[in-house]
């Protein structure tokens, strides 16, 4: 949209526009008398419009009672219609009727100048309100509660801020008949240095949000990232913190863990468990065709999920034999203490039943 107004060029020509359209407004309204029927419409209609976008706004108010949760999608778009302006609200219902009246040319340009700054203003807001309120969405649900990424916010609305405004500027200016190409060029070059100087910096925070909004991992969970394991503690706006299983802090930048391959273990329902014994070669092959039932019993007496059980291959002396079995936890330390209760009953099942283990004894255990 533009409005192709003519700026003047000194004050003089600027005395001259002004009485201009003081002389153009008080002819107009002379001649009301001719045309008030149309008049009287127009106003009423610019009432109603008046009106009717300030029930909106209230209705956005009511809007941000409802749903669940601090910030929620019910909010998010009663926050950006309540944030509807009184000027846009007025300009609008100008805008709206003005070319009805018979308006003064310089009026009509004028009204509709002022309605563009204030309808470019009124959606860098609206949109602001929205990409703030979807952030915040994720932030402050409860799978990041307690993340510095929340206290954050800050920042990022001073950024979407300024971004957002400053193309809401150039926008206007360009409706004001301004050049706006040096300005842009400018603002180009001065964000790829600043983004040269800060790259590492931006590359943290785009990948803190990419966490939050791909919810890669949470604060909490159990990952397993370039052969390190350990527990989220908290997801910062540069780094994350991860309490390792020795009880240490580990820092690593948010950038640098996405490009690891993440196994999250907090998202798993159960977890395998896989035993491998060493069977004495000297056992009676009557017994060993049992042993795949003894081990499920073992298993199933400890409420465990059965998997299989066979033997996997000969070595010297032996037969190796193994066992899987599920737990139904996704809990590690339960998930160790069925493994130790399985070993417990399948040493005493075998002796049980006269199989020997290897000797010497050889056990492996592993997840």
């Amino acid at each position: 949209m533009s409005t192709n107004i003519e700026l003047p060029k000194s004050s003089a020509d600027l005395q001259v526009q002004a009485r201009s359209f003081v002389q153009e407004a008080g002819q107009w309204l002379h001649n009301i008398q001719d045309n008030w029927v149309t008049i009287a419409i127009a106003t009423t209609v610019a009432v109603i419009v008046f009106l009717g976008l300030h029930m909106v706004r209230r209705w956005g108010l009511r809007l941000c009672k409802q749903g669940e949760g601090v910030a929620n999608w019910y909010a998010i778009a009663g926050r950006a219609l309540a944030k509807t302006g009184n000027f846009f609200i007025l300009m609008t219902a100008i805008r709206l009727v003005i070319g009805y009246v018979d308006a003064p040319p310089m009026l009509y340009t004028t009204a509709t100048f002022l309605f563009t700054i204030a309808a470019v203003f009124q959606a860098t807001i609206w949109l602001r309100e929205v990409i703030l309120g979807a952030v915040e969405h994720r932030t402050s649900s409860e799978e990041y509660q307690g993340s510095s990424l929340a206290s954050a916010i800050g920042i990022i609305r001073l950024l979407v801020t300024m971004i957002l405004f400053a193309i809401a500027l150039v926008v206007v200016l360009s409706n004001l008949g301004v050049n706006v190409t040096g300005l842009v060029a400018g603002l180009g070059v001065g964000g790829i240095a600043i983004g040269l100087a800060a790259q590492g910096t931006v590359a943290d925070l785009l990948a803190a949000l990419a966490i939050i909004f791909d919810k890669t991992f949470r604060v909490g969970d159990t990952i397993l990232y370039d052969k390190s394991k350990g527990t989220v503690e908290r997801i910062g706006l540069k780094s994350t913190r991860i309490r390792g299983p020795g009880g240490e802090e580990r820092i690593i930048a948010n950038k640098k863990l996405l490009d690891f391959e993440i196994q999250n273990s907090s998202n798993r329902s159960y977890r395998r468990m896989a035993l491998t014994f060493a069977i004495a070669n000297t056992v009676p092959a009557d017994k060993l065709a049992g042993l795949a039932d003894l081990a499920k019993q073992v298993i199933i007496e400890e409420k465990l999920v059965f998997s299989h059980a066979f033997f996997t291959g000969v070595v010297p002396g032996a037969l190796t034999f193994e066992v899987e079995f599920d737990s139904p936890s996704p809990s590690g330390d339960l998930a160790d203490a069925a493994k130790h209760r399985v070993v417990i009953g399948m040493l005493r099942r075998l002796e049980a039943e006269g199989i020997r283990l290897y000797v010497p004894a050889m056990l492996h255990a592993e997840e």
